[in-house]
């Protein structure tokens, strides 16, 4: 028998029927690369009304990137950045306007999200049902759901007995003005040191509640000059610029060191991370002693801002350095048993990073759910593919936050496409990981993440077994080059009847 046309196998299209889950900077990339290989039977379902995945969830005030934004973007689509890190109505409009430039849209639905996929090997495809209770099918399912998209709400008694607004950042409600209010912060993470300069020069008082003090470096951030933004315009500069600033971070990463105690990278970023406390609070020994971890550097995720501990500094704002015990209908009460009266509570309490594809069950081959094969312990071939799930591809899985994120999520983006492309040349209509590939890859990886500073620190990478599932130790290049040399190397293939 020879070759079936794809015409036979995936109908008249003669594609494979693409679903992606999220229409965040994953989603949107998925999109665009399989556009761009002159695929168009996808779908991309978005449960929120407008495109942008996380940078439309958090709208909380100074919201902003980490990364400079001319790096934190799709090598395919420059924009007339205002600031060397953008804010998230710029990134937003970033992303809206990728989907614009690139056509996305028409294959675009919003307020739908996808709750299950359950793979038929007879005829391999996903049966999907969507949050409107319809189902639809496809041959191809891409999950761009992210990594920080459920929000870690506080076990804390009384959390709902509270008389005023309290609403946690990711669910920021716009319709309460803060001016002149007694405002308490719950957290002092990567969020929380964007909002609290924010709204300090608007509040009567700012009530900051740490747990655990986290790692701080300036971020150099700023607006851009008329001559900047002249530069960046131009095409080969605004290359160059991208192809330096990745030589010059992830190089750094190539061994591993950064995160690992001890090496001299590790140590000298460190060592700035507390030269900075000491020169910001000189003249406070006390804030000193409370804004030090005593965990290594990089043990949590590290917070980047050149006002934050200004802002700590500022009349109006009083640090607690110590967890909240409960909620009381005025207020809150601190691990000391002291009551804090406020008129607004903020959580800037994270999400739940571990829990993998939380709202998306997802059942493969074997009738087993992908919950049930992780059984507490995410893993996937490269935070990508996952055996017993066949044409199942997940962008920021397990194992792949690291590196430079946006570049990582291309690469993904790329591999899935890689997938498809393979389906119609070569007639297949199934494609799976090998275990023989994916579990010494697992193994690997997570003996890689011995002797970090991650190992030894409570932070939000590790689940209740104590397996550190999130992170990638190396840069994104290294990430990268995996990708592309491994993943045709790790897959079988097979050919529905």
């Amino acid at each position: 028998m020879g070759k079936r046309r794809a015409t036979d196998l995936f109908g008249p299209a003669g594609t494979p029927k693409v679903v992606i889950v999220g229409a965040g900077m994953g989603g949107i990339s998925a999109g665009v690369m399989l556009r761009k290989a002159g695929i168009e039977s996808f779908t991309i379902y978005e449960k929120s009304e407008r495109a942008g995945g996380t940078w439309w969830d958090n709208q909380y005030p100074g919201a902003e990137v980490d990364v400079v934004s001319y790096v934190y973007s799709f090598p395919f689509k420059r924009f007339d950045w205002s600031r060397t890190h953008a804010r998230q109505p710029e990134i937003h409009a970033y992303l809206e306007e990728t989907c614009r430039d690139f056509a996305l849209y028409p294959h675009l639905q919003f307020g739908v999200g996808v709750e299950r996929a359950v793979w038929d090997d007879e005829r391999h495809v996903y049966t999907l049902t969507l949050t409107t209770g319809e189902q639809t099918e496809c041959h191809v399912l891409i999950s761009g759901v992210g990594f920080l998209n459920v929000p870690q709400y506080p076990d804390l008694p009384g959390l709902g007995t509270f008389a005023g607004p309290c609403f946690h950042t990711a669910r920021w409600e716009h319709e309460h003005d803060l001016h002149g209010k007694r405002v308490a912060i719950v957290g002092t993470g990567s969020t929380a040191s964007q909002i609290i300069p924010t709204i300090q020069p608007i509040v009567d008082e700012l009530l900051v509640f740490q747990r655990e003090p986290g790692w701080v470096l300036p971020k150099g951030d700023h607006d851009y000059s008329r001559e900047e933004r002249l530069k960046l315009n131009n095409p080969v500069s605004y290359q160059v610029r991208r192809v330096k600033w990745y030589w010059e971070t992830e190089k750094r990463l190539f061994d591993g060191g950064s995160y690992r105690i001890g090496h001299p990278t590790h140590q000298m970023a460190e060592d700035a991370a507390r030269q900075y406390i000491a020169k910001t609070f000189e003249d406070r020994p006390e804030m000193v002693e409370a804004l030090t971890p005593k965990y290594p550097f990089w043990g949590k995720r590290t917070i980047f801002s050149n006002d934050f501990y200004p802002a700590l500094r500022e009349p109006n704002v009083h640090l607690v350095p110590r967890a909240v015990a409960a909620i009381t209908p005025k207020g809150l009460v601190d691990a000391d048993g002291v009551e804090h009266e406020v008129d607004v509570i903020v959580l800037s309490t994270g999400f739940q990073p571990t829990n993998y594809l939380a709202k998306l069950e997802v059942v493969g081959r074997t009738g087993r759910t992908i919950h049930e094969y992780w059984d507490g312990e995410p893993r996937a071939f490269l935070g990508v593919t996952v055996p017993e799930f066949p044409n199942f591809y997940m962008l920021y899985g397990p194992g792949t936050n690291g590196g430079e994120i946006a570049l990582n999520l291309r690469n993904q983006a790329a591999y899935a496409r890689r997938g498809v492309k393979k389906m119609i040349q070569k007639g297949v209509t199934a494609i799976e990981v090998k275990p023989s590939w994916a579990d010494p890859y697992h193994a690997w990886l997570m003996s890689k993440m011995e002797g970090t500073a991650w190992a030894v620190s409570n932070n939000y990478f590790t689940t209740d077994k104590g397996k550190i599932v999130t992170q990638w130790p190396f840069s994104a290049l290294d990430y990268g080059a995996l990708l592309k040399t491994l993943g045709p190397l790790s897959e079988t293939t097979r050919t529905r009847s």
